[in-house]
C-alpha cells in the first residue's frame, strides 16, 4: 500500500527515489518529522542497567536521569525537540519507533540504545 503522502508515482528514478520513498513510508508510519526527547546517557554498561532498575521500580523518568545520566542535558535528561536527521542513526531509529509517553509512565527502550556516546535510554514525549 502505498504512503498517505505520496510526493510522485514513485517509479521514476529508481535509484534516488527509492530511498526517498522508503523514508516517507517511515515517516508516515512512524509520525512526523520532530520529536520531543528525554534520555539517560551513560558510559558504561553495568551504569544504564542501574539506571534501567530504578525505573522499574516507578521512579520517574527525569529523577533517574538527573541521578544517572552523564550527558551535559542533566536537566532531567530533556533534549527538547529534535528533528529527523539532527540525531545519530541507532538513536534516531528508536527515537522514532516510540509511542508518546509522559516521565509518570514512560516507554522507554528496553534494551538501551549503544551508539558512538555510549548506552541511552530513550523516551518520548511529543511528535510533530
Amino acid at each position: 500500500m502505498a504512503p498517505k503522502k505520496a510526493g510522485g508515482s514513485g517509479k521514476a528514478g529508481k535509484s534516488k527515489g527509492n530511498a526517498n520513498n522508503e523514508e516517507k513510508g517511515k515517516e508516515d508510519k512512524k509520525g512526523g518529522t520532530a520529536i520531543k526527547v528525554r534520555h539517560i546517557l551513560c558510559e558504561k554498561q553495568s551504569k544504564v542497567l542501574e539506571a534501567m532498575e530504578k525505573l522499574k521500580s516507578g521512579q520517574k523518568f527525569n529523577e533517574v536521569a538527573t541521578t544517572y545520566s552523564e550527558d551535559k542535558a542533566r536537566s532531567g535528561g530533556d533534549l527538547g525537540w529534535m528533528t529527523r536527521g539532527s540525531m545519530v542513526g541507532p538513536f534516531q531509529e528508536a527515537a522514532f519507533a516510540l509511542p508518546i509517553s509522559s516521565i509518570g509512565s514512560p516507554v522507554y527502550t528496553d534494551p538501551p540504545v549503544k551508539t558512538k556516546f555510549g548506552y541511552h535510554i530513550i523516551m518520548v514525549e511529543g511528535k510533530k
